[in-house]
């Protein structure tokens, strides 16, 4: 059998172990996960979520695993949904519920692949509170460190995915988190002003895992305990503007009829000289197609890569964030209810995964343009958030606890023992407690936690892993074929809209693969640029 080490249970490995099962022979599959139980991953499980904190996705969008979300929650007792605030007889397929439901839907799902694998006679070893310490590329194969002690077996393949990276544990202090993931969902945080670095659904979880050991939502309300009036939370970015609510389109998406696939090949095909601003040129077109009156009212033929993005944030600046938000909120409610799509809405939707195919091949400069420009545009639209999201914010707003400030591009942030200071150009703002919540960065090659690995990766002298179209690894020679390179935070530079579960399984189809072959195929790798 060929042997394959999965490293990291959560849905990138949970989804590459279920498309393994199409292997037309059985293989040896070693799942290595560093958290003690298996098939949840950290975006889902109760260790860092609470029954508060919702997943930004519904069932109709999450690829099955054997059955669709909704059909595994449909077979669930009431009893054991009503746990977690769900009524069974509201299900629907697009509904957002709690993360760590999600994550019972992928464990549930993650056994059944085991199941299964054994049935079709796999050999499988499932290895729990193991953490992968090194990766041990050479011609004869890949063997590991786990928990600092040589795992004895040798591997065809290592697909590493590790999913998401966030700053240790140990960097956080009863006053500073380094990001919501950090020790914060078991720390006591006392009735105090809180400030949190990121406007995003990141940003409201964690107000959600602040709040909630000082007061109760009842009936889209907030009741603050007394003794907490002091809690002051005050939500920050540089434009200080609260996302959209998620909004109603057809699932699966419907095709576009002027920036499809084969036309941004063909442009691609052109040369890098003047890339982005041809795609923009089709973007336009799209648009104006799909949605004349939108398109009049910004200006979008007096637009260009650059300005888009100011004119696309121009109307939520104009307003107070939570007067904007519960307009908002009533808008995409009403479209729910009358199915009815906001055509240029759905249309900017659809246009980021083509879009994005381009970023590989842009030059230095129009990299950087992209970036700042539209990045933040699509970045915008497809991270909605779920409608319920918005309605406890709104409900922390009214009950005085929450508010949002806007930074400016020119600030300072001081992290001290006791306090953290923000100073802009008009103000200075102290916090008791500060939590940054901006979510993923980019890593390059000297980030990589396995440290042979990362000495043979930085000796090619590239910044950015080089990978194939079944994402492994390039170079060097010792590596070639051997690692299938699934780890998010490293493939943002070329895949800036990675982060999602669709993303997950497409990567894991393509892991999958390279079971069975070797690497073919190549891709353009963009250099890391310093911002």
């Amino acid at each position: 059998m060929k042997k394959i080490a999965i490293i990291g249970s959560g849905p990138t490995g949970i989804y590459t172990f279920y498309a393994l099962l199409k292997n037309p022979q059985p293989l040896s599959v070693s799942v290595f996960e560093q958290a003690d139980e298996a098939g949840v991953g950290m975006p889902y499980n109760d260790d860092d979520n609470t029954r508060l904190m919702l997943a930004n996705i519904a069932s109709i969008e999450i690829p099955p695993l054997f059955m669709t979300y909704l059909d595994w929650l449909k077979g669930q007792s009431e009893a054991y949904l009503a746990r977690f605030k769900v009524d069974k007889s509201r299900l629907h397929d697009r509904q957002f519920l709690p993360r760590i439901l999600l994550g019972e839907y992928f464990r549930d799902s993650f056994r059944l692949i085991v199941k299964e694998a054994k049935n079709r006679g796999f050999h499988v070893e499932i290895h729990e509170s193991a953490q992968v310490t090194d990766i041990v590329p050479t011609n004869d194969g890949v063997t590991l460190s786990v928990n600092d002690s040589s795992f004895p077996e040798r591997f065809d393949l290592a697909v590493i995915a590790t999913g998401h990276v966030w700053p240790e544990d140990s960097e956080a202090s009863r006053t500073y988190f380094p990001s919501p993931w950090s020790g914060l969902m078991d720390a006591k945080i006392p009735p105090c002003r809180v400030g949190i670095m990121g406007t995003s659904l990141s940003g409201l979880d964690a107000a959600m895992a602040v709040v909630m050991q000082h007061g109760a939502f009842r009936d889209d309300k907030f009741v603050l305990d007394t003794g907490s009036e002091a809690l002051k939370i005050v939500l920050m970015s540089r434009t200080g503007i609260l996302p959209e609510a998620d909004f109603y389109c057809p699932i699966p998406y419907e095709p576009l009829s002027v920036l499809t696939e084969l036309a941004v090949e063909r442009e691609i095909a052109k040369g890098p000289d003047g890339l982005l601003d041809r795609i923009f040129t089709l973007m336009v077109r799209e648009l104006e197609l799909a949605d004349p009156a939108w398109c009049a009212k910004v200006s979008l033929r007096k637009q260009t890569a650059d300005s888009l993005r100011e004119a696309w944030f121009e109307d939520r600046k104009r307003h107070d964030p939570f007067t904007w938000a519960e307009e908002n909120l009533d808008e995409v409610e009403r479209n729910k209810q009358e199915y009815r799509t906001v055509a240029w809405r759905y249309t900017v939707l659809r246009l980021h995964e083509v879009v994005q195919a381009i970023v590989p091949h842009l030059d230095e400069r129009d990299s950087k343009r992209f970036r700042h420009g539209l990045a933040r545009v699509f970045i915008d639209n497809y991270a909605a958030i779920p409608p319920q999201s918005i309605r406890s914010l709104l409900a922390l707003r009214e009950a005085g606890v929450i508010s949002v400030a806007a930074l400016g591009d020119d600030y300072t942030l001081d992290v001290g023992s006791d306090q953290t200071m923000i100073t802009t150009k008009e103000t200075v703002h102290r916090f008791d407690v500060f939590i940054d919540a901006r979510g993923q960065k980019p890593l390059k090659t000297k980030d990589l936690p396995f440290p042979t690995l990362r000495k043979q990766l930085e000796a090619t002298g590239e910044e950015i892993p080089e990978i194939s179209e079944d994402y492994t690894l390039k170079a060097p020679e010792t590596v070639r074929g051997r690692i299938a390179f699934g780890a998010i935070p490293w493939l943002m530079h070329d895949h800036p809209f990675v982060q999602g579960l669709a993303e997950c399984a497409e990567i894991a189809e393509a892991m999958a693969k390279a079971a069975e072959k070797t690497a073919s195929g190549s891709r353009r790798r963009l250099p890391y640029i310093e911002e």
